[in-house]
């Protein structure tokens, strides 16, 4: 494949967030008192665990745990991308984080082919299948195969091409309706003690040209992913950027109905929050393994 053939496809959307977590039960509180509703938890094949939050925009957070170590184990013996770049997350930032950016495609295999050939590659392509269930009751198989992109300095973050082979067939409707109007994700954005020298990761990852200025922004299809510096992230948000890093992601902005309905619901559950400009600002706590933005969107 030439460089050229690799944008004749566009940028890949944005499809989902990786948010490592101990406890899942800990998340869900902390995202329900957060104002979010959270999904039943889904079981992988290969030792780990989730309760995502879906909004409609078709974007979704996914909170992940362990919940089988020694099958964990078992799956990064076996080449398992997904499972060993979780536990290397774990090992190195703790058991609340956001690991993975994730990207939405039709073809995982090009992706992956992509990636190898850029020298990005982080591995073997994952397939798998697991069962999901919605508010009530109702159960289908989703499925999936994905591609994997890395750099060998920026081991705090990862990306991957995900392709759904099987959607559920089930209404999420329910699982949309947050209490705190959130209704999709505007941005993503990523801490780098470098920015500039992850603009080839990004954009091979996402199929698309370099970032835009010097700002490190990519305007996905449905999504901007920006990647700043400390000190323009801190004073941005208001909020410390963490120990120097090579690509972390850090923050997600959403889009919401009012302003004022999500800052009368944190006051009311007595959620630490600040206001940046026309942002809600929730900073990382355990459970939430990111700092949370909240931007009214009429």
């Amino acid at each position: 494949m030439t460089p050229a053939d690799t944008h004749t496809r566009g940028l890949l959307p944005l499809d989902h967030l990786v948010l490592p977590t101990w406890s899942l039960d800990v998340a869900r509180a902390r995202l329900n008192s957060l104002g979010f509703v959270v999904a039943p938890t889904g079981i992988h094949p290969f030792g780990t665990e989730n309760c995502c939050v879906f909004l409609a925009d078709g974007t979704y957070l996914e909170p992940l745990a362990i919940g089988d170590e020694q099958r964990a184990k078992v799956a990064v013996g076996e080449g398992n991308v997904f499972v060993a770049r979780d536990l290397l997350y774990r090992e190195k930032r703790g058991e609340d984080g956001f690991s993975a950016v994730v990207l939405g495609t039709a073809d995982a295999d090009q992706d992956h082919a992509r990636y190898i050939e850029a020298g990005l590659s982080a591995g073997d392509m994952l397939s798998f299948s697991r069962a999901f269930t919605d508010v009530t009751g109702k159960s289908d198989v989703a499925s999936f195969k994905l591609a994997f992109a890395s750099a060998k300095m920026a081991t705090d973050a990862f990306l991957f091409a995900c392709q759904r082979i099987n959607a559920p067939d089930v209404d999420r409707s329910a699982l949309q309706a947050h209490p705190n109007g959130a209704t999709g994700i505007l941005e993503v954005v990523a801490v780098s003690k470098a920015p500039a020298e992850q603009d080839r990761l990004i954009s091979v990852a996402a199929c698309g040209p370099a970032s835009k200025g010097q700002g490190g922004a990519f305007d996905l299809p449905n999504a901007r992913l920006s990647v700043l510096d400390p000190a323009a992230f801190a004073s941005r948000f208001g909020i410390p950027a963490g120990a120097p890093t090579d690509l972390r992601f850090a923050a997600v902005v959403f889009s919401v109905r009012s302003f004022d309905a999500v800052s009368r619901l944190l006051a009311a559950g007595s959620i630490e929050h600040d206001i940046a400009g026309n942002d809600i600002v929730v900073p990382p706590a355990s459970g939430q393994g990111a700092a949370l933005i909240f931007r009214e969107i009429p």
